[in-house]
């Protein structure tokens, strides 16, 4: 649940730093009255979501000593994003985003509403706790990608990155007043009117949500359909070096950290004595260094690369984490959290650009949602695992050794590199093909693809070498295999060959080519000698 909230905050701060400059001031977005609503009914369903996300734990607290039943929490949490994100990703790439946002948000509205009634009524347990952590967790995992992708639906061009940057103001500003204000409303009201409180906040989103009328997208093939999008998807991630490279570091990384948020109300309540006011004060103190991270980061990635921030503040992450185990003085261990949150918001930020930057537009919330569950994978696993080696043994090591596995986590930056290919350009491209002009059935399958390439003797082992990028350019448009042949009857002559599911999929994949592509493509075709560009066939399986 909180850590949804991070993502929101660190996907804002990565498109900040990729987008284009911008004309437009820091504050003109507001202007716009959806999006000023939209951003203000956000920002109280923040608060809301960080009120909760104290009342839940500090509940199951009450209800449970074991270290195992409160990391379960968060794996409850966790756990609905790595199930869901990807499958939400993909209808948020091929259903109204307005709409689908809209039942996300009434499902949170619906799961919130009943655990207040369960909890007015004496009835909720650590099992109810946790199933309505999961649901809860569910309506997030839902909302979470296509959130992500209408911020250009709201806003002009030239407001882009400063709309970003002030949801990512917003996310920040919740997380540093909810957890205090629920802790503060749970010490005088009970958890009850915490999670009223969380129900009553998601009607805002709701209300302009549906108020909002978006422009309809104009598309020249149908929609695509579910487990074909997620196949393509699935194959894009897979061709993509760079999203690998982040998909690794995103498990080194949370599998080790997910132990300080599994186990910082067990810190609380057991080691240092405190109330829900003084745990709500810690994660407050949390907050605030992520919006000090959030001020601080532009300027530390003008001085350092992504891979050197990274580690840096990951170092500082495993300091704290060793602080959370030996620290027992209140405000010095707060001290302690705000690096915590500094680091934490600045891997993320980290993270979520690495993603950002290396997915194609037409795959985006897909790509998103990959990250998203590996990312809540990572965490999920990890909560279980720190929980049940602190009820097997203590939380200082079980804090420990997550300190240890996050050092030895940052080596992984000697193999997968977040800056690998910095000029990437996803970009999309219009692309003139015959393939548009010929009329086929959308349905006919499978097509394999012919282009014939004329290549000088000289140039041939520099053509084969070459043309092996285009593999990755193939795969990622949704190619199911590929391969290149030199004709035995005709030297000099080469067939670059790949087969696309049906025909309709081989259009889709015109209209997905990125100016990274065209730049490998045009390397491809210098080396072509014949007069035109290669002449492309088109195969496809007879009917029986």
């Amino acid at each position: 649940m909180a850590q949804v909230n991070d993502i929101h905050a660190a996907t804002a701060q990565a498109a900040a730093v990729t987008a284009q400059p911008a004309a437009a001031s820091s504050w003109q977005p507001l202007r716009n009255p959806i999006f000023r609503m939209l951003w203000i009914a956000t920002v109280v369903s923040n608060i809301g979501s960080w009120m909760n996300d104290v009342g839940v734990n500090w509940t199951m607290l009450t209800l449970s000593a074991d270290p195992l039943s409160v990391a379960m929490v968060q794996a409850a949490s966790s756990l609905p994003m790595f199930l869901f994100a990807l499958p939400s990703g993909v209808m948020a790439d091929i259903v109204d985003r307005r709409k689908y946002l809209l039942f996300s948000q009434v499902w949170v509205f619906i799961a919130a509403a009943g655990l207040t009634l369960l909890s007015l009524a004496g009835y909720v347990t650590p099992t109810v706790l946790l199933i309505a952590a999961f649901l809860l967790s569910t309506g997030a995992a839902m909302s979470s990608p296509p959130f992500q992708a209408i911020v250009p639906d709201l806003v002009e061009k030239n407001e882009l990155a400063p709309a970003i940057a002030l949801n990512s103001l917003g996310i920040n500003i919740s997380r540093a007043i909810g957890p205090a204000l629920g802790g503060l409303v749970l010490s005088f009201a009970g958890p009850w009117m915490v999670f009223l409180l969380n129900a009553l906040s998601v009607l805002g989103v709701a209300w302009v949500l549906y108020r909002w009328k978006a422009e309809p997208s104009i598309q020249r093939l149908p929609p695509e359909h579910f487990f074909p999008a997620v196949r393509a998807g699935l194959r894009y991630v897979h061709a993509a070096p760079v999203l690998r490279n982040v998909l690794v570091r995103t498990v080194a990384f949370f599998l080790f950290g997910s132990a300080a948020w599994a186990l910082l109300p067990l810190v609380a309540r057991r080691e240092l004595g405190l109330g829900p006011g003084g745990y709500g004060i810690m994660l407050a103190c949390i907050g605030i260094g992520a919006i000090f991270g959030a001020v601080l980061l532009p300027g530390l990635r003008k001085r350092l690369n992504p891979d050197r921030l990274m580690v840096l503040t990951s170092l500082c992450y495993a300091a704290a984490m060793l602080a959370l185990a030996f620290v027992r003085h209140f405000w010095l261990l707060n001290a302690f959290l705000f690096i915590t949150g500094f680091a934490w918001i600045a891997v993320l930020s980290t993270l979520n650009m690495g993603a950002q930057r290396s997915a194609a537009k037409w795959v985006k919330a897909r790509a998103l949602a990959v990250y998203l569950t590996v990312f809540f994978g990572s965490m999920t696993v990890g909560s279980a695992i720190w929980g049940q080696l602190a009820s097997h043994f203590t939380l200082p090591v079980s804090l420990c050794v997550a300190t240890v596995g996050m050092v030895l986590a940052s080596l992984t930056v000697l193999r997968w590199r977040l800056d690998e290919n910095p000029d990437l350009n996803l970009d999309l491209r219009e692309v003139d093909n015959l393939a548009r002009t010929l009329d086929v059935s959308h349905e006919r399958g499978p097509i394999m693809v012919v282009y014939e390439y004329q290549i000088d003797a000289d140039d041939v082992y520099d053509f084969v070498v070459s043309i092996q990028e285009m593999r990755r350019v193939r795969q990622r448009g949704g190619a199911l295999s590929w391969s290149v042949y030199e004709d035995i009857q005709r030297p000099g002559i080469f067939l670059e060959t790949f087969v696309v599911g049906t025909w309709i999929e081989h259009l889709r994949q015109q209209e997905r080519h990125t100016a990274n592509d065209l730049l490998i493509q045009s390397k491809v075709y210098a080396f072509h000698r014949g007069s035109e560009l290669p002449r492309a066939r088109y195969l496809i399986a007879p009917i029986t």
